[in-house]
């Protein structure tokens, strides 16, 4: 029997995947009435919008498959309740950069990764350059903007 890989992810990311299949879910009957009232206006092969509802059909239905999926294989991890010295999943860490700028990073999943707000993916290349280090270890990664290196400073479970 093959092996189902978890997906780990913070409460909060599978909260926004619930909301979205949620959401989804419920425009599944409102999809189904446009394509009804787009069958009643007669020949379907010049209906615009029945081929527009049945598209967004073929969309939603793939979508909240991938969702089901995605919830199904969830492993939620509460960074609070984790200690350490050494940067896993869920940790916040603090690095300097070449200037010795502090630049700071959660440790997510990949649905819930957003650089802006701080939060990258444990699977993008300075992810998984920082999972296993210790405070004081240097890295070197390569980004889309070149080679960089960082210092890593501090890591919490916050």
């Amino acid at each position: 029997m093959a092996s189902v890989e978890k997906l780990p992810m913070l409460a909060e990311g599978y909260e926004k995947l619930l909301a979205e299949l949620k959401a989804l879910r419920e425009e599944r009957p409102k999809i189904v009435e446009a394509i009804e009232e787009a069958r009643a206006h007669g020949d379907l092969s010049e209906n615009a919008e029945y081929h527009s509802a049945k598209e967004r059909q073929g969309q939603v239905e793939a979508t909240i498959a991938d969702l089901e999926d995605k919830v199904s294989r969830a492993n939620i991890i509460d960074p609070t309740t984790l200690s350490g010295d050494k940067v896993v999943f869920g940790a916040t860490v603090t690095l300097l950069d070449e200037d010795d700028k502090p630049i700071r990073y959660q440790i997510v999943g990949p649905y819930e990764a957003d650089a802006k707000l701080g939060r990258i993916s444990y699977n993008s290349p300075l992810g998984r350059a920082l999972i296993g280090r210790r405070v004081d270890d240097e890295i070197e990664v390569t980004v889309p903007a070149g080679d960089r290196s960082y210092l890593v400073q501090q890591i919490e479970f916050i």
